[in-house]
């Protein structure tokens, strides 16, 4: 690939596949204006955007690391931390939240000893509240990656989170 040489990063201290980000970064060679799809295609492949790689998108983008770092801190979407195999979301909106929504996410802190915006030591599990899961009928809800649970009660929590170990 041409151009190879000037996309080489250190893998020992980025602790990340640097021949996966290398390819990302290739494709979008001096062009700021990929910033978001470069990212998101990084955050895709890796499950996170290292801030290690800040420094090297922007260099291969043409941009400054500042603009990557606010794109980074300005859009919900991208984690600046890695995130478990599976990111469980507990959805705290009213229908959710009057129907025993705390509960849900309560024995899920329990019983993965983490808290919301943690992730467990194994990396098999991150957790987030959200606002809204867009199945209110359902409530209280829960989410697993692309898996939607509802009517969801404190004691099928740990079957729930079983399924996914």
């Amino acid at each position: 690939m041409k151009g190879e040489e000037i996309l080489t990063i250190n893998v020992e201290e980025l602790k990340i596949d640097s021949n996966k980000l290398n390819v990302i970064l290739s494709k979008y060679k001096g062009r700021p204006n990929a910033l978001i799809p470069v990212l998101q295609e990084v955050q895709e492949e890796l499950g996170w955007v290292p801030p290690e790689t800040i420094e090297r998108t922007a260099e291969v983008l043409k941009a400054f690391p500042s603009e990557v770092y606010g794109v980074l801190t300005f859009y919900a979407q991208f984690y600046l931390k890695p995130r478990g195999r599976n990111v469980i979301q507990v959805c705290l909106g009213t229908a959710c939240y009057t129907k025993g929504a705390e509960d849900i996410l309560r024995r899920i802190k329990d019983d993965l000893k983490i808290r919301v915006g943690e992730t467990t030591e194994d990396m098999k599990f991150s957790l987030e509240a959200v606002r809204c899961l867009g199945a209110c009928g359902l409530a209280p809800v829960m989410a697993m990656g692309h898996d939607i649970y509802g009517a969801v009660k404190p004691k099928t929590v740990k079957e729930i989170l079983k399924s996914y170990s």
